[in-house]
């Protein structure tokens, strides 16, 4: 079958809420510095303002997937536009610190949300034949977001705008806000909830709108689907048979943050000065980590059902340890500031290659279906909740022990997650679903 203009549409518009989730999660690192300043924040205070937005974003993650599932997942998207536009102003003109800490909140609650339900959405409509590689549009839209948000700090920071750069550079995210909002009047809602709503008729017509080679047949199937979703939701989750399904999701989610990984995204720029590099440098520098992350996380997605999940995590544990104690040892040298940004530019390579490739499929493919969903909210949350503390607790750690210090923490985390992977990660490549699950059930 071929991809229909409308099924293109469809999935660049649910997509885009992907890119405005890299752009608002990163975008933050271009303005610690003036910050502090503006608002003489402590080392807790601006940790505080960088992880206040993945809080909301757990809110988000919390509360996108019952809303969604009421009101369709479209007509949610749409307030969470609104609210990453309410954001965006919020913090191009915050008059306070709690004013900007809230704009802040917003956005976070619609980087959770959107986080949910764009892949959904995009799920919903996708043909079968055609639906992981659709969904992948997302991730692929995340990681150009944040190469977005770099080259777009990068590139303010240029014009010179004195004490107001920070404005722009947080506001600016109002402009791919409003093209998503826009957009989102032009596709329509998802025939699996038009089928929940009884609007047959309408659901069947955007099957067809999609492409479908048999729209009869899928809508039979989408209706048997939510019948057996229905008797999902009855179905526990912490059980003794899915300890080690819980135990892979909820370290792996873990795991994906103790490498440090967003804690070195959102304070790149901060990094980079304090390895010695000129302000106009750690700009320019944080685009190569862009760069890399885009260009490791499409490896990944020709890699990952050849070498297999386990695979990719074991190398990319060894990678990214060796980048992380090397970058320990430089800060504790105080020498080479070159070879830091090299290092974590590699680090982010051997990370999208790894563990940024595999986090997601890896939590969907090990629960059973009856608790699919619920295992996944489980891995998500451990992810987000984790990516806030890190994320939080990293400029302190700075100040109050030294610059090593954290990347000496990442890099044992990762020596960790490689035994771990080793002794106790199943490989999931090549294998059924059903399959899988009757292999965890035996290792139990």
């Amino acid at each position: 079958m071929q991809i229909t203009g409308k099924l293109l549409r469809s999935t660049v518009v649910g997509a885009l809420g992907g890119l405005l989730f890299g752009f608002d999660t990163v975008v933050i690192s271009g303005t610690t510095g003036q910050l502090q300043q503006v608002f003489h924040l402590t080392p807790e205070t601006l940790g505080l303002t960088v992880s206040i937005a993945l809080w909301g974003t757990v809110l988000g993650c919390i509360v996108a997937g019952p809303v969604g599932q009421r009101f369709g997942g479209r007509n949610v998207l749409r307030v969470l536009a609104v609210l990453y536009v309410m954001s965006a102003l919020g913090c191009a003109f915050a008059w306070s610190w709690p004013a900007l800490m809230i704009a802040r909140f917003i956005g976070g609650v619609a980087i959770g949300g959107s986080s949910v339900l764009g892949p959904v959405y995009i799920a919903e409509l996708a043909p079968a034949e055609w639906r992981g590689r659709l969904v992948g549009a997302f991730q692929i839209n995340i990681v150009i977001g944040i190469l977005v948000a770099y080259v777009s700090n990068w590139y303010i920071a240029t014009l010179n705008l004195g004490a107001t750069e920070w404005r722009w550079e947080l506001g600016v995210a109002l402009v791919p806000a409003l093209l998503f909002f826009g957009m989102l009047f032009t596709i329509p809602q998802s025939s699996r909830f038009l089928i929940t709503q009884n609007s047959l008729e309408d659901a069947l017509s955007v099957i067809r709108q999609m492409g479908s080679s048999n729209p009869e047949r899928e809508l039979q199937d989408i209706r048997s689907s939510i019948l057996h979703e229905r008797q999902e939701a009855a179905a526990p989750l912490f059980t003794r048979s899915l300890r080690l399904p819980i135990f892979l999701a909820v370290s792996i989610g873990l795991f994906n943050q103790l490498s440090g990984i967003n804690a070195i995204l959102y304070y790149a720029n901060d990094i980079f000065a304090a390895a010695g590099l000129s302000r106009v440098s750690t700009f320019s520098q944080s685009i190569f980590i862009g760069l890399s992350n885009l260009v490791a996380t499409l490896i990944a997605m020709t890699l990952i059902d050849r070498l297999g999940r386990k695979t990719l995590l074991l190398i990319g544990s060894v990678g990214t340890f060796f980048c992380l104690l090397g970058v320990a040892l430089l800060f504790r040298a105080g020498t080479h500031p070159t070879w830091i940004v090299w290092l974590l530019v590699t680090f982010i390579g051997f990370f999208a290659l790894s563990q940024g490739a595999v986090i997601w499929v890896y939590i969907a493919e090990v629960f059973p279906t009856l608790v699919r969903s619920k295992g996944q909210s489980l891995g998500s949350g451990s992810h987000w909740v984790m990516n806030a503390i890190v994320s939080g607790l990293f400029p302190w750690v700075v100040v109050h022990y030294s610059r090593a210090t954290p990347f000496y923490f990442f890099a044992a985390m990762c020596a960790l997650q490689f035994l771990v992977v080793l002794f106790v990660y199943p490989e999931t490549k090549g294998a059924t679903l059903e399959q899988l699950q009757q292999r965890l059930e035996s290792s139990r």
